[in-house]
């Protein structure tokens, strides 16, 4: 469980089917990261013709390969292992756990952001939680 949040993603993934997960991750990496400074211009060739599952995997490599190069992202990427491997999450829902608790760590360091570490933090854990809320209605899985 995070220090900064009360909020647990990981108990509701592995209800989720790998089509919904692949919509929470795109929000996370296209939307949320990239309102925090981390914008990724994907590999769409290779993103192309993949399952939901493959392609969460691909887009979560090409995110983390394009922001793991300073201090901030490997930090940030030592918490989210570390966090995510104690969740015990298994398949997909492990790499999108991995990956919204990396971008979590993440926000707080990008330049587009001007709030304290722990405001951002739980204002990054609440939007992605609203996110999946969303998300749930409209694949009916109950929160």
């Amino acid at each position: 469980m995070s220090t900064t949040s009360n909020i647990e993603l990981h108990t509701y993934l592995p209800r989720f089917p790998d089509e919904a997960l692949k919509e929470f991750t795109e929000w996370c990496i296209f939307e949320q990261a990239a309102a925090a400074g981390y914008e990724l211009v994907p590999d769409t060739k290779k993103l192309e013709d993949l399952e939901p599952a493959y392609y969460v995997e691909e887009l979560v490599d090409q995110f983390v390969k394009a922001t793991r190069n300073s201090i901030e992202g490997g930090l940030s990427i030592l918490l989210a292992g570390k966090e995510a491997d104690g969740n015990a999450l298994k398949g997909i829902p492990i790499v999108v756990d991995f990956v919204s608790l990396y971008i979590k760590y993440l926000a707080p360091k990008g330049e587009k952001n001007t709030q304290p570490t722990n405001e951002k933090l739980a204002q990054v854990a609440q939007e992605q939680f609203d996110k999946l809320s969303e998300i749930a209605k409209n694949y009916g899985i109950k929160m």
